[in-house]
């Protein structure tokens, strides 16, 4: 796999130099802001439009409808949705709505069809979206037909994953949207090979920017997480890289401690690490030693104060591993339940007890630390789709 930025292990030395010094790379300054940003239905609004309406986000693996007419629906911040597989292979998001009178056309969270039929006057639609049948059409009277096919949302498939931009009169270009360098880093990880063992939607009431501060944050981790994550990760301890609109940064395992007052030479501490990616807007990207964990983050619809969550967990499928399948779903169904447990007992909480606090008359200006750097990133980017018109 060619490098992109700094060499992986070169990397790795430089967050063992800061475990050794009591250190870690910084951003340029503090910054402070208000609880208005996670409060306020207006700059909600804005979110909706100017980022999620404009710019291409992560909605799923494209292991999850892995066969022509497999399905999934979902709510955007701006738009009901359905996702369909085509017969060739590729996918369409569209409006989940039927085009007489706007009965919603799919209930069922995920499925298969062949075609989707209104539940109301049984008006239908074929999978590409076109519309197929018009119920007693010789009464319903002349219409373009060729006009009423379902509203089509822009859509890529790029790097296992699938990207919508919430606006139908939007474009999508998913590499212009990473960049050169992250576009060549996700590209590295052959992440259409893998599969979504697991994955799972939470609806919070916590603003989505809380939700999505607190997976790039690890300045939290020993006092929010004492006897789960803290006993395997460092806390306050990143290798950064800022690639503009993303960023990646390595947090050490403690497993690397051994190395803290011995020299590794040249061997691999890739064992000792984990790597986060942000992909702007919504998106954590932790890749791990043996498989990724993806965690996604859309506001509600109207309400600032709440949220939809989604984790998914992506790894090598089983015939690509020395596993027997039963060993294989007996190992990540056990990963996945460690996540769900620190998730909802110790994320959750704290996070819904935030968003709480930011309700206060009273609550004040806060700051961002230099060595939140991650989350820096974060705010500078939404901050400067946000001032676009």
């Amino acid at each position: 796999m060619t490098e992109v930025g700094a060499p992986r292990e070169q990397r790795i030395r430089r967050a063992l130099d800061h475990l050794r010094n009591d250190t870690t790379d910084e951003f340029d300054h503090i910054t402070w802001f208000q609880p208005e940003e996670f409060t306020d239905p207006a700059i909600a609004k804005r979110e909706r439009d100017l980022i999620f309406g404009r710019v291409p986000s992560i909605i799923a693996h494209g292991s999850e409808i892995p066969r022509s007419g497999d399905f999934f629906t979902l709510q955007m911040p701006r738009n009901n949705i359905i996702v369909v597989r085509q017969r060739d292979g590729g996918v369409k998001t569209f409006v989940n709505l039927c085009r007489h009178r706007g009965a919603l056309l799919e209930k069922e969270e995920k499925g298969r069809c062949r075609l989707f039929s209104c539940p109301y006057h049984r008006w239908s639609y074929d999978t590409d979206g076109a519309l197929r049948t018009i119920t007693r059409d010789n009464t319903f009277g002349e219409t373009d037909t060729t006009s009423m096919g379902l509203v089509e949302l822009p859509t890529e498939e790029r790097h296992g994953f699938i990207w919508v931009v919430d606006e139908a009169n939007a474009e999508i270009d998913v590499a212009g949207w990473l960049g050169k360098e992250m576009d060549a880093i996700l590209s590295g990880y052959d992440l259409d090979s893998k599969t979504a063992v697991q994955s799972e939607g939470f609806d919070e009431p916590v603003n989505w920017k809380i939700m999505q501060d607190a997976f790039l944050d690890g300045y939290h981790i020993q006092y929010a997480h004492p006897n789960t994550a803290a006993k395997h990760i460092h806390t306050n301890v990143m290798a950064f890289e800022d690639f503009g609109r993303h960023c990646r940064f390595i947090a050490p395992r403690k497993s690397i401690d051994r190395w803290i007052e011995e020299d590794p030479g040249d061997r691999s501490l890739a064992k000792d690490i984990t790597e986060t990616h942000f992909l702007l807007p919504n998106s954590t990207l932790l890749r791990q030693p043996d498989h990724f964990q993806l965690l996604t983050f859309r506001p509600h619809p109207t309400d600032p104060q709440r949220c939809r969550m989604e984790m998914r967990l992506i790894v090598p499928p089983v015939a690509d591993t020395e596993m027997t399948e039963e060993k294989w779903t007996r190992l990540w169904n056990k990963n996945w339940e460690i996540l769900l447990a620190v998730l909802h007992a110790e994320d959750f909480p704290l996070l819904r007890d935030s968003q709480h606090g930011m309700t206060s008359a009273n609550a004040g200006r806060m700051v961002l630390g230099q060595n939140e750097v991650a989350n820096q990133v974060f705010r500078r980017e939404t901050q400067k789709l946000l001032a676009t018109n």
